[in-house]
């Protein structure tokens, strides 16, 4: 349980660190989400949540 927080905490992070160094760029990009359709921001969603998942697995099995 502690890794999941651990995680959740850096997102937050990482989140952060887009608001604070590129706020202008954050802005066009959550403009541009913003017009998607949802059926392609559930295919992006899921894509990106297959891309993290893969990418835990190759992190966990490498170490």
């Amino acid at each position: 349980m502690d890794d999941l927080w651990s995680a959740l905490c850096l997102v937050a992070v990482f989140e952060g660190l887009l608001l604070f160094a590129m706020p202008n760029a954050w802005r066009r990009a959550a403009e541009v989400l913003h017009a998607m359709p949802d059926r392609r921001l559930r295919a992006l969603g899921a894509l990106v949540v297959a891309g993290g998942l893969a990418a835990l697995a190759l992190v966990r099995h490498a170490l």
